[in-house]
């Protein structure tokens, strides 16, 4: 049955579903007029909203961009390759790579998502190398499958920011102080969280393989495809270099860099605390990059030149989105936005017990146009952290039900899989239909989790 679903799926993803741009482009025309509907306001009004709006996550695009391409630079070390090399070498049947990928992928994506992102595509494809008869599709999908539990991960973006001070009082002054904090024990480390990912990791591997195709419908990827762009290595002696070669290849300088960033890495969690934020990631992500491609800093010049291609759709499609959020979140004279509208449906119908729930369908929904657990959570959050303090929910509740809605969807929103993507040199049509499977059971364990366990 899981089989017969996912091949159905995937039919019908690889003949309607557009590239990943014009994804984008469909969601701007649709939230354009969604938007004058909810609001009242004419079509120049919306354009002033979105051209206004473009630019707006601007610096926010740059930080997700860098975590990006600093973890695929990581990614392609010597180090993590050898560790690529030994997983893909334990895939003796196509079955038991389905099974090792998805698992591999909700561990990875529980510590850091953009690091998950390409190490994930790189094991798919090594993988692909190891064993005949797997099919590279499922093995692509199935490495970004974790993405939908990463937000309740330790790089979780919204839970990290909320437990700094200030930052719930920025979002719903009428019901937090500057002090106010929600600290990670109540939501990276709940109790039920814990669950919700775990059962994640054991059931859907088991899901994996259940999806693989049959031997006739695999699709086997061709070799050429695998061909990984060369870092150029040019091995020259002490003498025969330059004086700027031997400055590039300077071990003592590379040794200072080295230094000094892990210096400030521990000053920053000394003085600051668990402060994992995104500033802070990309700092680790770069000085662990130029460590493992020491011992000097020009490899990891070259190592960066290889892996810049996966950021292209990000910084192509982040303004677009960007522009998609001004339009959500432009008000009319009464303070109505569609963005309120859509949140405020589900608040109506809520109760103390169902408020997480339908908070995370909305968020769900409202990450479609706004990919970005940041963005959703400045449009979001003040309006369901207001709402769940009037019904007496625990903010902490709140705060993660818009967590998983944000990462829940991802697995059918294609921007976030551009990085996966370009690594695999595959499309977005490629591997939706498997990521719907993955979609139905994510919504399953978390609907269970939202309503039973929490």
């Amino acid at each position: 049955m899981i089989r017969k679903l996912s091949s159905a799926c995937t039919r019908f993803m690889e003949r309607y579903l557009p590239d990943a741009f014009l994804f984008a482009a469909i969601l701007t025309v649709i939230v354009f007029v969604g938007a004058m509907l909810a609001t009242g306001l004419g079509p120049v009004q919306m354009i002033r909203f979105w051209g206004d709006g473009f630019w707006a996550l601007l610096a926010f695009s740059t930080q997700m961009a860098l975590v990006v391409l600093l973890g695929s630079t990581m990614a392609r070390s010597k180090p993590f390759d050898k560790l690529v090399k030994k997983i893909a070498k334990s895939c003796k049947t196509p079955l038991r790579a389905a099974f090792i990928i998805t698992v591999f992928s909700a561990v990875a994506f529980w510590i850091n998502w953009g690091i998950a992102l390409v190490l994930g595509a790189m094991l798919a494809r090594e993988i692909a190398r190891e064993v005949k008869g797997v099919d590279y599709r499922l093995l692509i999908a199935m490495s970004y499958s974790g993405i939908c539990i990463t937000q309740g991960g330790i790089g979780g973006s919204i839970t990290l920011q909320v437990a700094l001070a200030g930052a719930l009082s920025k979002i719903a002054p009428s019901v937090f102080v500057a002090a106010d904090l929600i600290p990670i024990t109540q939501t990276i480390f709940s109790p039920y969280n814990l669950v919700i990912c775990a059962l994640f990791a054991i059931i859907m591997p088991f899901v994996a393989v259940k999806m693989h195709p049959k031997a006739e419908e695999t699709f086997e990827v061709d070799p050429a495809i695998l061909a990984d762009a060369k870092i150029e290595e040019k091995k020259l002696t002490y003498k025969e270099m330059t004086p700027a070669e031997r400055i590039e290849n300077s071990k003592i300088v590379w040794a200072i860099i080295v230094v000094l960033g892990f210096a400030y890495i521990v000053y920053h969690f000394v003085t600051k605390g668990f402060d994992l934020n995104i500033n802070i990631t990309n700092f680790i992500l770069l000085m662990v990059g130029v460590l493992l491609h020491g011992p000097n800093l020009i490899n990891y010049v070259k190592a960066i030149a290889a892996s810049i291609h996966s950021v292209a759709g990000v910084m192509l499609q982040f303004p677009f989105y960007a522009g998609i959020m001004g339009m959500m979140i432009g008000t009319n004279g009464s303070g109505v936005s569609l963005a309120s509208v859509l949140s405020n449906a589900f608040v109506a119908i809520s109760t103390v017990k169902t408020f997480p729930y339908f908070t995370y369908l909305s968020a769900g929904i409202v990450n479609f146009f706004i990919p970005s657990g940041g963005g959703q959570w400045a449009v979001q959050g003040p309006i369901m952290m207001v709402a769940g303090d009037s019904l007496g929910v625990e903010p902490a509740k709140t705060v993660m039900a818009i967590s998983y809605g944000d990462a829940w969807t991802n697995l059918i929103q294609p921007f976030w899989a551009l990085p996966t993507l370009a690594v695999a040199k595959l499309k977005a049509r490629d591997i939706m239909g498997y990521l719907v499977v993955a979609l139905i059971v994510s919504f399953i364990i978390t609907t269970f989790g939202l309503l039973v366990l929490a």
